[in-house]
C-alpha cells in the first residue's frame, strides 16, 4: 500500500480527496480543508476501544475494534464508492495507525484505489505549523474601527496582491459585535489548518497583506510566531474621516436587533465606562445609532491609537481619505509600494 508525505498532500490532493476516517468529534475539532469523514468508529466506539486497550490489552480492544469494524466493512465501501477520484482516495487517522490502514486495505481490496498520509493527521499538524512559521514578508493595513480595511484587502488580492482575511477565516470581524451577522466560529486548530489552507500556494519572496489585528480575534487564536512576525511588519495606515466611519458602521450594525447590540455593549462596560456604555444602549434603544456609534468609537479610538502609538516607527504609509473608495485607496497603495 503506497503512502505519502504530509508536504505531498499539496499536489496529490488536486483532484483526489481526502478521507479522514477519525471520530466526529476528532474531525469537528480540527481537518485537513475540504476533507471527508468516513469514520471508523463513532465517538462513543472510540472510547470503548481506548479503554480497553488502557485497562485490559492490545488484543482485547483489537478484538472489540473488529467486532465494532466488521459489520460496517459493507456501508464503508458504500460510502467510498460515492465519491469521484483521480487517481485514488487519500486515507488518514490520527497517527497514519491501524485505523487508516485498515480503511485503506479494504479501498483496495473492494477496487477503490487508496493511499495512507505518513503520521496522519498529526503529521500534517506538523507540516502546516512548518509552513505558516515560514518568514513570509507581512505590510500590515492598519485603520481606525470602522475604516474599510477589510474591503480594502480584498480590493487588493482582485488587482493581483497576496492577501489573507484573517477576520475571514476566523468567521469574526474582532470587536465585541464581529460576530453578529456570522456563523459559529472555527476552532483554534481549525483557524490553524484553514490559515495553512490559505498561504501553502504563496510566493514567499512577495509581499503578503494582512490586517491589523491583536492576537485574538473573537474566540480564535493567531499562531503566536505567525502574530508576532506579522504585529512588527511595516504598517500601511489608512485614516478615514470620522463621520464616514460612522456611516459606514450604522449600515452594517444596525441592521441587527436592538437586543443583540446592547448585550454586545454590556461585555464593554467596565472599559467604556459606566456613563457611556448608559449612553449608547439608550442611543440605541431610542433609535440613534449614529450617536451610538460615536460614543463607541471613542472607545475603539482610543485604544487603537494606543496600540499604533508604540509601533509608529514601523508605519511605511500614511495616509488620510475623506471618501471611502476601496478601488481608489488600493491602487494608491499598490503604486506607492511600485
Amino acid at each position: 500500500m503506497k503512502v505519502i508525505e504530509p508536504n505531498e498532500l499539496l499536489t496529490t490532493a488536486q483532484g483526489n480527496p481526502i478521507i479522514d476516517v477519525r471520530t466526529p468529534a476528532e474531525f469537528e475539532a480540527g481537518h485537513i480543508p475540504n476533507a471527508i469523514n468516513i469514520p471508523l468508529f463513532s465517538n462513543d466506539e472510540r472510547a470503548e476501544v481506548g479503554t480497553l486497550y488502557k485497562q485490559v490489552s492490545r488484543e482485547k480492544a483489537m478484538l472489540r475494534a473488529l467486532d465494532i469494524v466488521g459489520p460496517k466493512m459493507s456501508s464503508l465501501v458504500k460510502q467510498a464508492s460515492k465519491i469521484e477520484y483521480t487517481d485514488n482516495l487519500i486515507v488518514h487517522c490520527w497517527r497514519g495507525g491501524m485505523r487508516s490502514s485498515s480503511f485503506a486495505w479494504l479501498m483496495n481490496t473492494t477496487g477503490i484505489p487508496a493511499v495512507t498520509v505518513n503520521g496522519g493527521y498529526k503529521g500534517f499538524r506538523r507540516f502546516a505549523a512548518s509552513v505558516i512559521n515560514r518568514e513570509w514578508k507581512f505590510k500590515v493595513i492598519t485603520a481606525c474601527t470602522g475604516s474599510g480595511k477589510t474591503e480594502l484587502l480584498l480590493k487588493m488580492q482582485e488587482l493581483g496582491e497576496q492577501i489573507i482575511d484573517l477576520e475571514g477565516l476566523a468567521d469574526h470581524k474582532g470587536s465585541v459585535f464581529g460576530g453578529l451577522g456570522h456563523a459559529p466560529q472555527p476552532t483554534t486548530e481549525q483557524f490553524e489548518n484553514n490559515l495553512f489552507w490559505v498561504i501553502k500556494d504563496f510566493d514567499i519572496n512577495r509581499t503578503i497583506w494582512v490586517e491589523d489585528e491583536s492576537m485574538c480575534i473573537g474566540h480564535v487564536f493567531i499562531p503566536q510566531n505567525f502574530y508576532n512576525r506579522m504585529h512588527f511588519s511595516p504598517l500601511v495606515k489608512v485614516d478615514l474621516a470620522l463621520y464616514q466611519r460612522i456611516e459606514r458602521l450604522v449600515k452594517e450594525y444596525a441592521l441587527f436587533s436592538k437586543e443583540q447590540l446592547t448585550h454586545a455593549i454590556s461585555k464593554i462596560t467596565k472599559r467604556l465606562g459606566g456613563d457611556n456604555a448608559k449612553l449608547a444602549v439608550e442611543s440605541i434603544e431610542g433609535g440613534n445609532f449614529h450617536e451610538a456609534t460615536r460614543i463607541l468609537l471613542w472607545y475603539y479610538d482610543k485604544a487603537y491609537n494606543r496600540s499604533i502609538e508604540e509601533r509608529r516607527g514601523l508605519i511605511e504609509y500614511e495616509k488620510e481619505f475623506s471618501v471611502y473608495n476601496a478601488e481608489e485607496m488600493a491602487n494608491d497603495v499598490i503604486k506607492h509600494y511600485k
